[in-house]
């Protein structure tokens, strides 16, 4: 697949290192984002900068879109300057945002009518993964279409799963932000838990990390707990909106997910302080606080 031209749609946090990664692997890039100056970088690499999505739909096979929600994705495939209305007959375009399912399944459709396969192919692994080319990604559609998208994402990722046909790649993501989302507040609860009886937080994560209880979230954002970092590996604001995704996916489907309710009211005390752009790891900030202790 060396010689297809691939848009990608959305240069922020996750985007910018993909379509860079892309560039690297020797593939010709087309980008478009809302913001021209975040693709600026891109296009020092090689980059070719579209004036909408419908034009990067024209100029390529393949259209790559990693944008923030699920209006955002309607508006970039739906819109009057959208990827349906430049779409290549027998184009696959990808979408590998974090959105509701129905959503995916409803892109898939209109794209379907204009003669273009779809994957819904969220991703985890946050911008580390992102830059590293190591992201985990979780792929819903045709068998046919995830074979044909393989050289692509053995770019971008590590490990590539498909989960079923369209919108098992975002149901998949989901278990995914419920599973973050309490180790997540396991973690925060340690910390607080060690700082107020007297253990060095330090000793603790060198203690339980080569256990059981070791864990990604201990060894990477546990760290910036103790260092009291909380630049953004990803936002609350986008945990947020994942984990609303998830509650309202569990409600239709009749599923009690009583941890992550309480994941998204906590984080919402983040947000109700301001902290909605930093990193999750500030949840131990809102455990601080319910404790008398910042």
């Amino acid at each position: 697949m060396k010689d297809k031209r691939i848009g990608l749609i959305g240069t922020g946090i996750m985007g910018m290192p993909m379509a860079s990664n892309l560039i690297r692997a020797g593939y010709a890039v087309s980008v478009f984002n809302r913001t021209r100056e975040r693709a600026e970088p891109l296009i020092r690499e090689g980059a070719t900068l579209c004036a909408s999505p419908k034009a990067v739909a024209e100029s390529t096979d393949v259209v790559i879109t990693i944008v923030s929600d699920s209006p955002d994705v309607e508006e970039v495939y739906g819109g009057s300057q959208g990827v349906c209305m430049g779409v290549q007959p027998k184009g696959l375009c990808i979408d590998m945002s974090t959105i509701a399912p129905d959503v995916s399944r409803a892109v898939a459709e209109r794209l379907r009518e204009r003669g273009c396969a779809f994957l819904d192919a969220p991703v985890s692994g946050g911008k580390n993964g992102a830059v590293a080319g190591e992201l985990s990604i979780m792929v819903g559609g045709d068998e046919i279409d995830v074979l044909r998208a393989e050289p692509i994402f053995d770019v971008l990722g590590k490990s590539t799963v498909h989960c079923g046909p369209i919108g098992h790649g975002q149901l998949a993501k989901l278990c995914n932000q419920i599973l973050c989302g309490l180790n997540l507040l396991a973690v925060s609860e340690a910390m607080v838990f060690a700082r107020g009886v007297g253990l060095d937080q330090s000793v603790m994560q060198r203690a339980v990390s080569t256990g059981a209880a070791g864990s990604w979230a201990m060894d990477h954002l546990g760290s910036r707990m103790i260092a009291r970092d909380f630049e953004p590996m990803f936002m609350i604001d986008l945990q947020q909106k994942d984990l609303r995704i998830a509650l309202a996916a569990a409600r239709d489907g009749g599923v009690p997910v009583p941890g992550t309710a309480l994941v998204n009211q906590l984080l919402a005390a983040n947000q109700a302080h301001g902290e909605g752009r930093e990193g999750t790891q500030a949840m131990v900030k809102t455990l601080e606080r319910l404790g008398g202790s910042t």
